[in-house]
């Protein structure tokens, strides 16, 4: 297998069941290259949003802003939004063309440079916890909003791989997305996934 074909294909991300696609996102790993510097980490949580039926998506009811611009791109791409102007949260544009579904990567499981991942988040020392939360995590891998719209498939500073092994259904937990009370009924949407006894998430 080359490094290329270790990338998830445009085929896994234009799907149209972005709640599948958060599930299957777990156990993969996420690589970045900011600033030159390689680090990556194991996907353990996710949140999926959808354009067309979801209360909590930024682009509900067909809302196009320049922010949401990149959700209405075709799957596999980078959206990255700054959150309360402090937090850069990576999404995972899934679906196709038009449909302005994503996918909230929540944590990873670091791999890749920690002593990097540790610097970047003004840590002493490592700790599984050191990436877990959406925030958390961009901090540690060093993306941000320069990233936003670049291509899963194709870019050098930002991808997505096949993981080690395919999760099983027992291995994952399924639950309530976290802080969107705002959502009403879709608030209580089970469209949070993680891997179950794994520390390297946000909240159990």
């Amino acid at each position: 297998m080359t490094y290329k074909d270790k990338r998830l294909p445009n085929s896994f991300y234009e799907r149209n069941d972005v709640v599948q696609i958060a599930k299957e996102l777990l156990g993969k790993k996420i690589y970045s290259r900011a600033g030159g510097i390689l680090t990556s980490g194991i996907i353990t949580e996710t949140e999926a949003y959808s354009g067309t039926n979801d209360k909590a998506c930024h682009a509900h009811l067909g809302k196009l802003t320049n922010r949401t611009a990149t959700m209405y791109e075709n799957g596999g791409r980078a959206y990255i939004y700054l959150c309360y102007g402090i937090h850069h949260l990576f999404n995972v544009v899934t679906n196709v063309e038009g449909k302005a579904d994503a996918v909230l990567i929540r944590a990873i499981e670091p791999l890749d440079g920690k002593d990097v991942i540790i610097k970047r988040r003004n840590f002493k020392i490592f700790t599984p916890k050191i990436t877990a939360g959406p925030g958390k995590l961009s901090q540690a891998l060093g993306i941000n909003k320069n990233m936003n719209g670049e291509n899963l498939i194709t870019s050098s500073v930002v991808w997505i791989e096949i993981g080690d092994y395919i999760l099983a259904e027992d291995e994952i937990t399924i639950d309530k997305r976290i802080g969107i009370d705002y959502a009403e009924e879709d608030a209580d949407l089970l469209w949070r996934f993680y891997i179950k006894e794994n520390i390297s998430v946000s909240k159990y």
